[in-house]
Parts: structure tokens; C-alpha cells; sequence
């Protein structure tokens, strides 16, 4: 029986290892090593909390190359990942999945909601999507909540223009479609 290799485990086990041997070089009096010991530590211990590959495909998607991020996240095992970051995960696959499936980008949505976010704005960001999905079934009461809930968790007002558009898609969805 193979056990699945989790590459945390080794990052974790890396960063350990460069800073007990930063430690040593200070002790012996080798401070230019030390130094450059404990920056990779510093290293290997960001790469093991936050997976590189979420923070490529995050940047992939706001370069609008979804193809690329696409890819990106195909090679991404998310029970690999750190519980939050899974949120992330499913998240991004939603996003991803909007332009091709609102079934499956709805699924995915609501699986980062049930996993859980970092922050309230990623929640408002998620429930806002998803009132938009339910304002294209033509669900507005559902549609309604979901926006609710989205300006409770968007504390800083960061969605506070893309709140308006969904609010006036669910409200008037004639007049949305005109505007295109």
C-alpha cells in the first residue's frame, strides 16, 4: 500500500532543518550564513502555509489567462492543502467554472462556503456569485438573501459597486440585459 506524499510534511521538515542549522552558524560565529539560513527558512515555512500555485492561479485569473489558470488549479490536489486554503481552492474553481457551468460554479461555491474562508470579504465576494447564479434561475428571493448576507460580510466596502450591479440584475433583469 503507497501512502500519498504530502509536500508540507517536507517544507515543514526543511525549514526546521535551515533553521537549527541557522542557529548552529550563529553559534559558531558564522552570522553571514546564519542570516542567509534563516531567510530560507523563512521560506520554506511561507511555502509550506501558502500553496504557490493558489497564488499563481489568483493572479492568472485577475490577468484574465483562465485557460493557464485553468491548468494551474487542474494540478492541484485540494486534500493537500492546509484546511483554509481549500476554501480558497473552491473559490477560484468557481470562478473558473462561471464562463462554462453554473451548475458545477454554484457546487463549487457553495463547497468554499461549507469548508470556510479566511476573510469576510472572500465570503461576501462567494455569496454575491452565487445571487448572481440564483438571479440567472430566476430565484430573486434567494437572489435578495444572498446579496443581505454580502453587504453584512462586506465590512469595508470593497464590493460595495458590484453589490449595486447584482442588486439591479436581480431587481430588473430586463434592463441589465438591455445595457449588454
Amino acid at each position: 500500500m503507497r501512502l500519498p506524499f504530502d509536500s508540507r510534511i517536507l517544507k515543514i521538515a526543511l525549514a526546521v532543518g535551515a533553521l537549527a542549522y541557522a542557529i548552529q552558524c550563529f553559534m559558531t560565529g558564522y552570522t553571514g550564513s546564519g542570516i542567509g539560513m534563516v531567510l530560507l527558512a523563512v521560506a520554506f515555512g511561507l511555502s509550506a502555509a501558502r500553496s504557490l500555485r493558489m497564488v499563481m492561479v489568483a493572479f492568472r485569473i485577475q490577468q484574465q489567462k483562465m485557460d493557464k489558470a485553468r491548468e494551474i488549479l487542474g494540478g492541484i490536489n485540494p486534500k493537500h492543502l492546509w484546511p483554509r486554503n481549500r476554501g480558497q481552492y473552491w473559490f477560484l474553481q468557481g470562478n473558473l467554472l462561471l464562463e462554462s457551468s453554473l451548475p458545477e460554479a454554484e457546487k463549487a461555491f457553495r463547497t468554499a462556503l461549507e469548508v470556510g474562508l479566511k476573510r469576510d470579504e472572500e465570503k461576501a465576494a462567494v455569496m454575491l456569485n452565487l445571487a448572481a447564479i440564483q438571479s440567472s434561475k430566476r430565484r430573486t428571493k434567494e437572489a435578495k438573501a444572498l446579496i443581505v448576507q454580502a453587504k453584512r460580510l462586506d465590512k469595508k466596502g470593497m464590493l460595495k459597486g458590484d453589490i449595486r450591479t447584482i442588486e439591479q440584475m436581480v431587481n430588473n433583469p430586463q434592463q441589465v440585459m438591455r445595457r449588454r
